[in-house]
């Protein structure tokens, strides 16, 4: 049984993520609608195949430096707290950062039909200055989910981006 599995075992749950994180949530979710009481999502990267999706030809680009010369090398054009957080995370991955990177490039992400088939509050969050999670697919998630409330901010005002997901999720449960 999966960690969601789990939790939602007695009572619906709120589920959410970043990025890859907001398509496993929003994808458990349309597996188990009847256990989710809610999404709260930040920066979708692609809707369906990742095919040309910034984000996964990120990530893809990433693990071949990573792989080639180390993630100190794959951070350099990084900085603030991004460089602070990708450089936390992607050494917590240790030697699995590569492989996982390459899978996160193939996965496939909800569909809009997926999406439109969830009758639940969501709020998200979307970056109108980010060049790898384009604020458009956000709006387009926004625009698919029945109940969705979309908050719009910057790369800057990021570290913030799930607090204002969970007030729009808020907000989206009396629609």
């Amino acid at each position: 049984m999966t960690a969601l599995e789990h939790a939602a075992a007695e009572h619906p749950i709120v589920v959410g993520g970043v990025s890859l994180g907001a398509h496993v949530a929003v994808s458990w979710a349309v597996r188990n609608p009847d256990r989710c009481a809610g999404l709260v999502l930040a920066l979708p990267a692609w809707n369906g195949s990742p095919d040309g999706a910034p984000a996964a030809l990120a990530a893809r680009a990433s693990a071949q430096v990573v792989a080639a010369h180390g993630i100190d090398a794959a951070l350099a054009g990084t900085s603030g707290w991004l460089h602070d957080e990708l450089r936390r995370a992607w050494h917590g991955y240790g030697e699995l950062l590569v492989p996982h990177l390459a899978e996160a490039a193939e996965s496939v992400a909800p569909t809009l039909a997926e999406l439109r088939s969830l009758d639940v509050p969501a709020g998200i969050v979307g970056c109108v200055d980010d060049p790898v999670h384009p604020v458009e697919v956000a709006r387009a998630w926004a625009d698919a989910l029945p109940r969705a409330v979309l908050v719009e901010t910057t790369l800057d005002a990021y570290p913030h981006a799930l607090g204002r997901a969970v007030q729009a999720w808020r907000r989206a449960q009396g629609r």
